[in-house]
């Protein structure tokens, strides 16, 4: 399946515009669109069409400055969304203290962000968004179903089991695998495909914004043995876990994968072999949360 035209071309446009309002306030709201945005376009660029010219890499360099520094602020909103849902009794002046500690950092990160966004850089990206949406040839696509299947199939899953570093690893390439098959005309099996990998993305990502968060208070905190938040945070973060792993076991989307059956009929239980991607563009292990 190839690319919609439509889907191409609005990407563009949605690009400049969560770019506009990102530069406009940093809401998080606001922070979240434009990094996911930047994500969809990355992937059309280096997924799913063939090879990508000069001002193409130029603008995803530029874009990518501003979308890790945009990172810091949406891994501060997630962990202090996560912090607000948490209705626990334990320790609450530390969880106040924790809250705080958390929106202090984002103001500094929120600074740091803003000065990324001058008016010289945003006109120099609008230009190049233009040029670049002119630029792409449909014709010489790939196919963008396909595209999003080879993105899964660069994860080889040990056999035994499911770790936290192999959520980790799906955690990132599913959401790229998604924004490529986003691209694909629709169908029933397209439509199939993108359900199972929304379903694995919030589970796996749900599970990523409580780690965060648990991993931030230990730090701030002290451990389970020292605190009683962290340990009810802790608690909240295995449930997580196991929710993420069972949509992962159940998601026949990352069964279907071709490699992930070849490994699994390869090696016999209890290989304890480390996670290897096979390419490298499709992971970025400080990714924060999309």
């Amino acid at each position: 399946m190839s690319i919609v035209p439509e889907r191409r071309q609005s990407i563009f446009q949605k690009m400049e515009r969560a770019l506009l309002r990102l530069s406009s306030g940093q809401q998080a709201a606001s922070v979240h669109h434009f990094r996911t945005t930047n994500r969809r376009l990355q992937t059309l660029l280096e997924q799913v069409l063939p090879a990508r010219d000069h001002n193409q890499k130029k603008l995803l360099k530029m874009l990518d400055r501003i979308r890790k520094r945009a990172g810091k602020v949406r891994d501060l909103d997630v962990q202090l969304a996560a912090l607000r849902s948490l209705k626990v009794p334990q320790e609450p002046r530390r969880k106040t203290q924790l809250m705080h500690n958390l929106i202090e950092l984002r103001v500094k990160h929120e600074k740091k962000l803003q000065k990324l966004l001058d008016k010289g850089t945003i006109h120099e990206i609008h230009k190049r968004l233009k040029r670049a949406s002119r630029e792409v040839k449909l014709e010489t696509s790939g196919d963008a179903l396909a595209a999003a299947r080879a993105i899964l199939a660069g994860v080889v899953r040990p056999a035994g089991p499911v770790t936290e570093d192999v959520l980790h690893q799906y955690r990132i390439v599913v959401k790229r695998a998604r924004y490529a098959a986003e691209f694909a005309p629709r169908s029933a099996e397209g439509s199939q495909f993108l359900a199972q990998l929304k379903r694995l993305q919030d589970a796996v990502g749900n599970w990523h914004d409580w780690l965060t968060l648990t991993n931030t208070a230990a730090k701030q905190l002290g451990d389970v043995n020292q605190s009683t938040l962290v340990a009810a945070l802790y608690n909240v973060t295995r449930g997580k876990f196991r929710q993420a792993v069972a949509a992962l076991t159940a998601s026949t989307a990352i069964q279907s994968s071709p490699r992930a059956a070849a490994v699994s009929s390869e090696r016999g239980p209890g290989h304890s072999a480390k996670l290897v991607v096979k390419n490298p563009a499709a992971s970025d292990t400080a990714e924060t949360a999309a």
